[in-house]
């Protein structure tokens, strides 16, 4: 009979530590890079926000998607891969009306490009997130862009509408990074 249980035994160690292993370790790295998108988007500012006050909006960022207590790993990777995508193509299509320096937007978008990488590496279907669909935090991001875009068209893509537009994303990517140096700490 110890035989038996000795071996259903290893199969439960053996099937954690399969588990455990198909978390996603992103590289060192990548969370310099959220700092280093953090400071080109800072540095990328051209006008005061005083003198874009008539371009002020409310793009309501989903806040509570960003609250690493409720999410698991796999979940909150997911939340910050979608902003990265996110943030991606709205800075970075392949022709931008944005009034930035070239040589700034094109490292904003190197970096980004780069974190994409590394976030579309992680194994993050076979963590589980195949069976907890995050419909709703796709969704309430989408729509969260979707505002964006539409506020951008409807102010005809001025530099005030993006200087607008690069104070929101900086603050919403912040929350993306800290949701992502949470991660980072719990494991």
């Amino acid at each position: 009979m110890a035989l038996p249980c000795s071996f259903s035994v290893a199969l439960v160690l053996l099937s954690c530590h399969s588990l455990c292993c198909l978390a996603c370790h992103l590289p060192d790295t990548h969370g310099l890079r959220n700092w280093r998108v953090l400071t080109l988007l800072g540095q990328m500012r051209r006008l005061s926000a005083g003198s874009c006050d008539h371009y002020t909006n409310d793009f309501a960022f989903p806040k509570e998607l960003f609250d690493g207590q409720r999410l698991q790993e796999a979940q909150a990777l997911s939340v910050v891969h979608v902003m990265t995508q996110k943030v991606f193509h709205l800075f970075c299509p392949d022709t931008s009306s944005a009034p930035w320096n070239m040589t700034l937007l094109e490292e904003l978008c190197s970096g980004l490009s780069e974190q994409l990488d590394d976030l579309e590496a992680c194994p993050l279907q076979e963590a589980g997130l195949a069976e907890t669909p995050l419909m709703h935090e796709d969704s309430t991001l989408r729509t969260y862009f979707q505002r964006i875009s539409l506020y951008l068209q409807d102010r005809n893509h001025s530099p005030c509408a993006w200087e607008m537009v690069r104070a929101e994303i900086g603050r919403s990517f912040f929350s993306s990074t800290i949701l992502h140096e949470r991660i980072r700490r719990r494991k």
